[in-house]
């Protein structure tokens, strides 16, 4: 849980302050592998609580493996559907397509393609979405 709320607090300063004064992409691309870390982090913690409920069947070590048991076990918790579903777009972000737009000014926005080809807008309103999302899941782990 440490660790946890390390992560929580490198993000928030990246989302409070470094975006503030910067405002480029990279802050962005940066604020979402934090998020994605903490993420990962806290499903460690939701596979423990499924194994001690006796819930989890061992499956490989793969991460998307987990991802999809985890997604199985919990459809009934929608914040933590919502937070798998977010973390699926944190997850690969290096690798998708990216178009920047604004960079340096108060619209500052990262364009994403998705692999099932929808378009994300990252902009500091969608930040601050995903920035209570988290902050909500963050609480239900505790």
């Amino acid at each position: 849980m440490e660790l946890i709320i390390k992560e929580k607090i490198s993000a928030d300063h990246l989302l409070y302050v470094s975006l503030k004064y910067t405002k480029t992409c990279d802050v962005i691309v940066n604020l979402l592998l934090r998020w994605k870390n903490m993420i990962e982090l806290a499903m460690d913690v939701l596979v423990d609580k499924a194994k001690k409920q006796k819930k989890w069947k061992p499956v490989p070590n793969a991460p998307r493996a987990r991802l999809i048991q985890l997604k199985r076990i919990y459809a009934n918790e929608s914040l933590v559907m919502q937070t798998l579903q977010v973390y699926e777009i944190f997850r690969d972000i290096e690798s998708l397509d990216k178009v920047r737009e604004n960079e340096f000014r108060k619209g500052v926005n990262l364009r994403v393609t998705t692999p099932k080809g929808e378009v994300v807008n990252i902009n500091l309103d969608k930040l601050k979405e995903y920035s209570a999302l988290l902050e909500k899941f963050i609480s239900y782990i505790k």
